[in-house]
């Protein structure tokens, strides 16, 4: 097998890899709840006869396909769950569980694996090691229950494996752009909640009451400070204040007040720093105005920080599926992305696959109900991982 063979089987899969992509485009499922979802992938991937296929992390699906003897072994993963998004693209092949939709490409990840696992499947023999496929469920959950860490708390799912790599369809880059960076590819994401709790009382009489209305106020602003006073002008990061809550009346200041937002950064040293400005502040603001504070900080996921080497032998791979000038460098963005727990295990690589398109109506953002994407490059995606297997196994 070469570059020109995988292409070759590429195209003549491409109707296979988009057929995959409507028919589990057409059963979202939440996190953890993918049974459909497991069960299709589960048939797929048991025509394929590979050496090993079992359930695992409650729905998800790991398959394992050897070569000829003893070598390495790479992992490739998809990630399988929807979104709480009731969908208005009025394609023909639009979700048929009300209220949920793939708005993040999810649905094409696990179409490019499978054509993947296709292709790898019939080049068997000639690998000089093993393949292992991951379709992880649970990706979009917030707080502590990703799936990516439930497969890496299962264990046998990352056993032995050298190497990693995983790869998303991606609107704000044109069709038919790989991109890809070393090193910091994705942000943490952090969340937090300020509590601040003081005396209430009657709206017509302030003088009576500790008001944590307006220290929740100030607080707001001074959070903003963080990036702009206290962080290093030459790297990034974010915090931003989503939720607000307090009171339940026009003429009622109210004893509590809650702040819930999210901190984003590419540097663990960061999100400390960031945790320890966000306590100072609301205790100190809080004590201002007569008001007690209490933090809530949470790491949800580190950031996705790509391996060098495999970052670079992924970018050359990709010259010959894409073309050599559409393989492009790309900034960081303070997106998470959960595949960062197996980055932290794992020398491995994450990659964006550009699907924007206007013409084609695929440049809505993530998680937009008319988001879709563009399916000419499901092909050139599921041709990509088989080449990177093929480059990692044997060259």
């Amino acid at each position: 097998m070469d570059m020109k063979e995988i292409e070759r089987e590429a195209a003549a899969y491409e109707g296979v890899v988009r057929a995959h992509r409507r028919a589990l485009h057409r059963i979202p499922e939440l996190g953890y709840s993918e049974q459909k979802t497991q069960a299709y992938i589960l048939k797929e991937l048991q025509a394929l006869a590979p050496d090993e296929v079992r359930v695992f992390a409650q729905t998800g699906v790991r398959a394992v396909f050897r070569g000829n003897g003893q070598g390495r072994v790479v992992a490739f993963r998809a990630d399988i769950d929807a979104l709480p998004v009731k969908e208005e693209t009025g394609c023909a092949f639009a979700s048929e569980h009300p209220g949920f939709m793939h708005a993040c490409g999810h649905d094409g990840h696990m179409a490019m694996l499978l054509g993947a696992a296709r292709m790898l499947c019939e080049a068997r023999a000639q690998l000089r090691g093993s393949v292992r496929l991951i379709f992880q469920p649970s990706e979009e959950s917030a707080d502590f229950v990703q799936g990516a860490r439930a497969v890496v708390e299962d264990g046998r799912a990352l056993d032995g494996v050298d190497a990693i790599f995983g790869a998303h369809l991606w609107s704000p880059l044109p069709s038919g752009v790989l991109g890809w960076r070393a090193g910091p590819m994705m942000a943490c994401s952090d969340s937090w909640t300020v509590k601040l709790r003081g005396q209430g009382g009657h709206g017509a009489s302030p003088h009576q009451t500790h008001d944590p209305t307006v220290a929740a106020a100030q607080l707001i602003c001074a959070l903003q400070t963080f990036v702009s006073r206290e962080l290093d002008p030459q790297k990034s990061a974010v915090l931003s204040t989503g939720v607000m809550k307090a009171g339940g009346a026009f003429n009622v200041i109210p004893s509590e007040a809650e702040l819930t937002g999210t901190a984003r950064s590419f540097e663990p040293q960061i999100s400390r720093d960031c945790e320890a400005f966000i306590r100072r502040m609301a205790e100190n603001i809080g004590a201002a105005f007569r008001c007690t504070a209490e933090l809530d900080y949470r790491r949800n996921l580190p950031p996705t920080v790509n391996d060098a080497e495999m970052a670079r032998l992924g970018a050359e791979t990709g010259r010959g599926i894409f073309g050599a000038d559409m393989v492009r460098e790309v900034p960081p963005t303070m997106g998470g992305e959960d595949f960062s727990f197996y980055l932290e295990k794992i020398p491995g690589a994450f990659f964006f696959i550009g699907c924007g398109d206007a013409a084609k109506g695929s440049d809505w953002p993530h998680h937009h109900c008319k988001f879709t994407i563009d399916e000419s490059q499901l092909c050139k995606g599921a041709a990509f991982e088989a080449a990177c297997a093929w480059a990692f196994l044997n060259q």
